[in-house]
């Protein structure tokens, strides 16, 4: 190959990044210009009141965001519907900001797990557990599906689900690679894991703590409450996996797996990752927020690792996907702005009213709308209203346990259901698979329901 062939061909990826960055780029104008027609013909030509025009502006977003028309991103829809909010004069940009400060536990505790994700990636520690988890299948695809399943669940109640689809998804994908298997059977498992284990703990899932607030029980309340809900749901969440994905559990799982030996800096991002846990669970028994000390871990488990070797962490922190934080900042701006039309008090009102007259359908009632109300508008926006309306409201606590239930299991009906589910997607994206919105879809409605009215039922029957 000649001098010029083999600079053309290194220079075919560059070009490839650059026509995609270009694309991208026309799309988000593309994004931006169909929000400004839609504001136009639903707000201004049909002279919509305020209340009118911020329903409309965030059906709209929230529309873009689970959609993705044309694969613009889910942060550029959200982004351009809380700037049109305040850009229209609905909301002010005070409480624009006091909106985004409100999810700054969140940026922290999102910015500390992919930090650590990309570190042990770029160490190799997912490939080192990959192989040992392969070998340890014994050729059995069904093995290594439970095995996935149970580190999952572990994964999920001890790092919350966020984790399991930031740090989880990526190692899943490396073992399936190892073991020469389709991956997306055992991929699935750590989307629907990270919702069907997460209100096990408080820790499970960052989304309880938003709904409880000040009034968190006590850990022991809490396993009497949801220890057997998490368990009917976890269990029914593995068989109606199981059963689904059993066409693809028949191929035969390589054997001949040669273990890479594991660097010193993926051991040290091992131990963050297991210092992390240990982090959280005490500042969980300590009711204390967990996005600082999460940050904390996975800034100093970095600079560790990269001070040892020496490296810059450019490279680190280029390759995580921080398009996460604005998408969630502008999902707490269209909040904000449902809030300020009083949509909260509202809903806080009909709450009490049924609950007074019966706690037990009200639990019912509420926990199934909340499930399909995730998958219209994201349980993270869904939460944080809940948790506005049940805190105003003082609900009986099983009115409460419920609407915890639905916001945490609702999300595996559909892909945009969870903050998690979407993190999951960000790290299929850059292995290089995807799942369309149909297709899992489809899985959802098999395997969500069954989990969800279990789950509930648990709840009532322990009142």
């Amino acid at each position: 190959m000649t001098h010029t062939q083999d600079t053309h061909k290194h220079d075919l990826p560059t070009r490839t990044r650059a026509a995609a960055v270009h694309r991208r780029s026309w799309m988000a104008l593309l994004a931006v210009g169909l929000l400004a027609i839609g504001v136009y013909v639903f707000v201004i030509k049909a002279g919509a009141v305020p209340a009118r025009a911020i329903w409309a502006i965030v059906a709209l977003t929230l529309s873009g965001v689970i959609c993705r028309p044309w694969r613009v991103p889910e942060a550029v829809w959200a982004v351009l519907g809380a700037t049109t909010l305040v850009g229209l004069g609905l909301l002010s940009w005070t409480a624009a900001w006091r909106a985004i400060g409100q999810g700054s536990d969140v940026y922290l505790f999102l910015t500390g797990m992919m930090l650590l994700a990309e570190l042990a990636r770029r160490e190799g520690l997912f490939d080192w557990l990959a192989a040992h988890a392969a070998r340890h299948a014994h050729g059995s695809a069904p093995r290594l599906f439970a095995l996935v399943y149970g580190v999952g669940t572990i994964v999920t109640v001890f790092l919350s689900n966020d984790a399991t689809a930031i740090v989880l998804t990526p190692a899943v994908y490396a073992v399936t690679k190892a073991a020469r298997v389709t991956p997306l059977p055992y991929l699935l498992v750590c989307a629907f894991i990270a919702n069907a284990a997460s209100f096990v703990l408080p820790i499970s899932n960052p989304a309880n703590l938003v709904i409880f607030s000040r009034t968190m029980p006590p850990l022991t309340s809490w396993l009497s409450q949801f220890a057997l809900p998490s368990v009917l749901a976890i269990v029914a969440t593995y068989v109606a996996l199981r059963f689904t994905q059993t066409p693809w559990l028949r191929q035969r799982v390589a054997t001949d797996i040669v273990a890479p030996a594991l660097s010193r800096g993926g051991r040290m991002a091992a131990y963050g990752i297991g210092g992390t846990a240990v982090a959280l669970l005490l500042v969980s028994a300590l009711d204390t927020p967990l996005g600082l000390p999460t940050c904390l871990a996975g800034c100093t488990t970095a600079a560790i690792v990269l001070l040892h070797k020496r490296e810059s962490p450019r490279h680190l922190v280029t390759g995580v996907s921080w398009s996460v934080l604005p998408l969630v900042a502008g999902l707490f701006v269209l909040v904000e702005g449902l809030e300020e039309m009083g949509v909260l008090r509202s809903l806080g009102q009909v709450l009490r009213a049924a609950a007074e007259r019966s706690a037990a359908g009200t639990a019912w009632g509420a926990g199934i709308m909340l499930a399909v109300a995730c998958n219209v508008m994201n349980n993270l926006p869904a939460g944080l209203i809940a948790g506005s309306t049940v805190q105003a409201a003082h609900v009986p606590s099983q009115v409460l346990g419920a609407v915890l239930i639905g916001i945490d299991l609702g999300p595996n009906l559909s892909v945009t259901g969870s903050l998690a589910t979407m993190l999951w997607l960000v790290a299929l994206r850059r292995e290089g698979e995807d799942v369309g919105t149909w297709q899992f879809l489809r899985l959802g409605v098999v395997v969500m329901p069954p989990a969800l009215l279990l789950a509930l039922g648990a709840l009532v029957l322990l009142g």
